[in-house]
């Protein structure tokens, strides 16, 4: 049974908002996806709860991750729930400089990793003397 992925009201009000912001309608998804028009207005009035395959397909069509269809969404809530993880990622989205530098340690080995870090330290003792 499906009921695990989530229940159809909620299903029902996360693809309805995902329509509203960005401004498409029944026909429009139902077309650029191959749904019958039908079934998707039962999935959208939360009567029936769509296949895994479909909900993947929607998630790609909306561009969230399939969790954001079934799971229960609450504005409020923190994309991410570890504090360190949100500050880091806040981080990377403010500074050019951050952002550079992950991409750039992205392909190093490790033994380069660890003269990389080896060398942030240093800088770092400059900065206390």
């Amino acid at each position: 049974m499906m009921s695990d992925l989530g229940n159809k009201e909620i299903m029902a009000q996360n693809i309805q908002r995902l329509m509203d912001k960005r401004g498409i309608d029944r026909n429009k998804i139902c077309t650029d996806l191959g749904f019958k028009y039908t079934t998707f207005t039962d999935w959208v009035k939360g009567n029936t709860y769509p296949r895994i395959d479909k909900i993947e397909m929607m998630a790609n069509y909306f561009g969230v991750s399939k969790s954001e269809l079934v799971e229960h969404y609450d504005e409020n809530k923190p994309y991410y729930a570890n504090p360190e993880i949100a500050q880091f990622a806040q981080a990377l989205q403010s500074s050019p400089y951050a952002n550079n530098l992950i991409t750039s340690i992205t392909d190093l080995s490790e033994e380069e990793m660890a003269e990389t870090l080896k060398y942030i330290d240093f800088l770092k003792s400059k900065r206390n003397t």
